[in-house]
C-alpha cells in the first residue's frame, strides 16, 4: 500500500548552513541519507553539558526501570510471572537502550572527572563540541 510506512519518522529543523554541512558529509560518506542519519545518531560522539533537568530525566527513567525490574523479580520469586515472553523481551530492550544511552552520555561527560585533558578531549567551552 503506497504511503504507508512500517516505522515512525523522526524529523527536525536545521538552518540552511547546517543543511549544507550535513549534505556535504552525507555525500562524502557515500551512504544513503537515511543510513547516514541513523549511524550518526547512534554512533556519533556527543559533548555533554550537564544540566539538572537532564539529570532529573535520567533519574526518573532509572526509577521507572527499578520499579519494573522489581515487579518482575517479585513475579519470578512467586513463580507467577504475568509478563509474556514478548513483554519481557520489550522490557529488556527498553532497559538496555536506556543503560546504553546513559553510558554514552557519561562517556561524553568524562572530561568532568578525568582531570588532565588531552588535545583530543577538551572541555565544552573550548569550541570542539
Amino acid at each position: 500500500m503506497s504511503g504507508v510506512h512500517k516505522y515512525p519518522t523522526i524529523s527536525f529543523r536545521v538552518s540552511p548552513r547546517e543543511r549544507e554541512m550535513i549534505e556535504a558529509k552525507i555525500l562524502a560518506s557515500g551512504m544513503q541519507k537515511k543510513d547516514y542519519f541513523v549511524r550518526s545518531c547512534i554512533y556519533n560522539r556527543v559533548c555533554v553539558v550537564g544540566k539538572k533537568e537532564v539529570i532529573y530525566r535520567l533519574v526518573e527513567e532509572l526509577q521507572n526501570m527499578q520499579t519494573n525490574i522489581s515487579e518482575v523479580v517479585k513475579q519470578f520469586e512467586q513463580q507467577a510471572v504475568t509478563l509474556s515472553s514478548e513483554g519481557l523481551e520489550d522490557m529488556r530492550n527498553d532497559c538496555m537502550d536506556m543503560l546504553q544511552a546513559i553510558l554514552w552520555m557519561l562517556d561524553g561527560a568524562k572530561y568532568l572527572w578525568q582531570g588532565q585533558q588531552t588535545d583530543k578531549e577538551k572541555s565544552p567551552d573550548s569550541g570542539n563540541c
